[in-house]
């Protein structure tokens, strides 16, 4: 295995150029030049979890089927990410980051089947017919790069991350978050029940169980499983099940989307609080420093989940909204982008953006059409808000 993937300077971040914002337009006249690119990606669409989906209790109808086993990359969702890595391949080789050949890249995966599978389906489009080295533990072994709370590799500041926890949930705790969100947990409810009157997630209390040194905090009760099954519905729609299989044919497209606001919820209360997000990126920070510093491959891909996507973004500061999902809800194949931008004095600096397909571009299996420029918290270089000198990067990636 090469250095580059070790645990100890495990991965990378970033990546993509958002062409035609005024902000790109002024670097390319400062003759700003992109050497370096990370992605922090989401696995592609896959089923639940689990068989059954949810317990029974929480639903009226079984769920619909999946055609592969529980988590893993469905064959719709292999095909959208893809999709994505030719786009990139594309968006590269205009940006000059690469010529024609074989890029310089290199992905690193978690050992999911979803995962794996992702990071072999972008290097094909994104490479095709050149070896592009994935590296990865043996599926279903633990990779504590991916989660480094509960692996031991990170540690959690607990007054710091329940501070930080609790300024997320805000006045009135987790029993004033639910109340607020009271209105779409009856919307959930009749999609899932249609008229059962002894069923949904309403019913049950919303809870939070604190962090701990080696444990992340954790979500029960009704948001919690409400989390879970907006996800669901999501991905039976991203995946292009006909619409009588979406919620059993009780939820629209719109539904979907003003659901996954539950999703996007239990992200920025149990993932994006910097304390949190810090403790569980320790495996991967080390070589996201390297690869800004100019280390490494010249692209890199980290596959991971979107709760890696959701603690960067948390360490940053960053806020994204991709078209049919709620703000800051991490997609099925979206990335977090860092480039290394140079100068020709040999000045480094360090922007971030986020990638998508959208919700319905994913259903189709399209391009990503979402590639919004995100401003980084605390940089301001050349000017721009939200543009990093390597210092200033280096700094933010080391708070806690």
């Amino acid at each position: 295995m090469a250095r580059w993937w070790t645990v100890g300077a495990a991965a990378l971040l970033g990546l993509t150029f958002a062409l035609g914002t005024a902000v790109s337009a002024r670097m390319s006249a400062d003759m700003l030049t992109v050497d370096r690119v990370v992605v922090m990606m989401r696995h592609g669409i896959r089923p639940p979890t689990k068989n059954p989906a949810m317990p029974a209790r929480y639903a009226a109808d079984a769920w619909p089927g999946w055609s592969v086993n529980p988590g893993w990359l469905t064959q719709h969702g292999a095909q959208a990410v893809a999709t994505i890595g030719a786009a990139d391949r594309a968006f590269y080789m205009r940006a000059g980051l690469f010529a024609r050949g074989c890029p310089d890249a290199a992905i690193i995966a978690d050992s999911d089947q979803r995962t794996i599978a992702t990071a072999q389906a972008y290097a094909g489009t994104l490479a095709p017919g050149c070896p592009v080295p994935v590296d990865h533990r043996p599926q279903g072994t633990d990779d504590p790069r991916f989660s480094a709370i509960e692996q031991g590799l990170g540690t959690v500041d607990v007054p710091a991350a329940n501070a930080a926890m609790a300024k997320a949930i805000g006045p009135g705790g987790i029993a004033a978050v639910e109340a607020r969100m009271r209105p779409l947990l009856s919307k959930l409810d009749t999609i899932l029940c249609a008229q059962k009157p002894t069923c949904g997630v309403g019913a049950e209390k919303s809870a939070i169980a604190p962090a701990q040194s080696n444990k992340r905090p954790d979500l029960t009760g009704a948001l919690d499983r409400a989390s879970t099954a907006a996800q669901i519905l999501l991905l039976e729609y991203a995946d292009g099940k006909p619409m009588r299989e979406v919620g059993w044919g009780r939820a629209t497209a719109a539904d979907v989307t003003a659901l996954s606001e539950f999703h996007a919820l239990e992200f920025a209360i149990l993932a994006r609080p910097k304390p949190i997000a810090a403790a569980n990126l320790v495996g991967l920070v080390p070589a996201i420093l390297r690869a800004m510093a100019g280390e490494g491959p010249r692209l890199a891909m980290i596959s991971g989940h979107d709760t890696n996507v959701a603690n960067l973004g948390g360490m940053l500061g960053l806020h994204w909204h991709v078209p049919g999902f709620a703000a800051d809800d991490p997609a099925p194949g979206g990335a977090i982008i860092l480039e290394r931008l140079t100068d020709a004095g040999g000045n480094a600096y360090v922007r971030a953006y986020y990638r998508a397909q959208t919700l319905d571009q994913l259903r189709a299996g399209a391009a990503p059409g979402y590639r919004q420029v995100l401003p980084i918290t605390g940089c301001r270089a050349r000017g721009i808000a939200g543009l990093c000198t390597l210092a200033q990067f280096q700094t933010v990636m080391s708070e806690k």
